[in-house]
């Protein structure tokens, strides 16, 4: 991977390929790039993808520090103008709030968002078991933990075993205070506040975690939902080919002139 420098702290990336509009892969909590690594081996032979280990994780620096969700979406604005990355498709899996925080943020930046089974808005119950595993990673057990909700939540039955296993030890491999620190923040964000500033045309994909989209539509009418069948919350992996064909049939909505005609329209693939 190649690494920039960003006030002392390394940033790593893969980039490949060329062609516009250029593709930014980032991955969710606890992950690193490879988590979109479909993605980036299937665009890459039609544009210009780069998919990012964000600070903290991956091979990138991980200092002991806050984690915020407008850290990670500084860093990406930071990286998309190093790399001279424009009006880049902006896919993010899980921590969507990160790509919509993006899109608020710098409106000017991104092209596109794509966010692949983000727990938008959950309902009272998931937001305290969310809260229950923030208490969980902030203790001496929190790799426990962290199995505990991969086999509950994460992870479907038909999802690919050995891919969980190294999904898992990758996850809690995670240094505690990155962890602790990203979900702290996370918890806190104002999501909804950051939907209604997204103008930017936007695909949802769903699987397992819990969205309550007709909000989001509301805030963000520009949005388009998709569903993926038979796959856990690593939906990208499990099914790529569900994922990169709606992801592909959206931009080549999206960038046309008339999408505004067609963007209110579900994808089916």
């Amino acid at each position: 991977m190649q690494k920039l420098n960003r006030d002392g702290v390394m940033l790593a990336y893969a980039e490949a390929g060329v062609g516009a509009p250029p593709l930014l892969l980032v991955h969710g909590f606890g992950g690193n790039h490879t988590n979109l690594a479909p993605q980036f081996e299937y665009f890459r032979r039609s544009h210009r993808v780069v998919a990012v280990d964000r600070r903290g994780h991956g091979q990138s620096d991980k200092p002991e520090q806050a984690y915020t969700v407008a850290g990670f979406a500084d860093d990406l604005a930071w990286l998309c103008r190093e790399l001279g990355l424009y009006k880049p498709v902006v896919v993010v899996h899980s921590m969507g709030a990160i790509g919509l925080e993006l899109a608020a943020r710098y409106p000017e930046l991104p092209g596109a968002l794509v966010l692949l089974d983000m727990p938008f808005l959950p309902p009272p119950e998931v937001q305290a078991n969310f809260q229950q595993m923030l208490a969980g990673l902030r203790s001496p057990a929190y790799q426990t933990v962290l199995r505990q909700v991969a086999d509950t939540v994460i992870f479907v039955p038909g999802d690919n075993s050995e891919r969980k296993t190294g999904l898992v030890e990758g996850l809690c491999a995670t240094p505690q205070h990155v962890l602790v620190s990203t979900w702290e923040h996370f918890l806190a964000h104002d999501t909804a506040a950051a939907a209604a500033a997204c103008q930017v045309p936007t695909l949802y994909i769903g699987s397992v975690f819990p969205a309550n989209l007709n909000r989001f539509r509301e805030l963000c009418p520009q949005l388009v939902i998709g569903q993926t069948v038979g796959t856990g919350h690593f939906l990208q992996l499990e099914a790529p080919e569900q994922v990169n064909g709606m992801i592909e049939r959206f931009l080549a909505a999206a960038l046309k002139p008339q999408a505004a005609t067609t963007m209110a329209e579900p994808i089916i693939v």
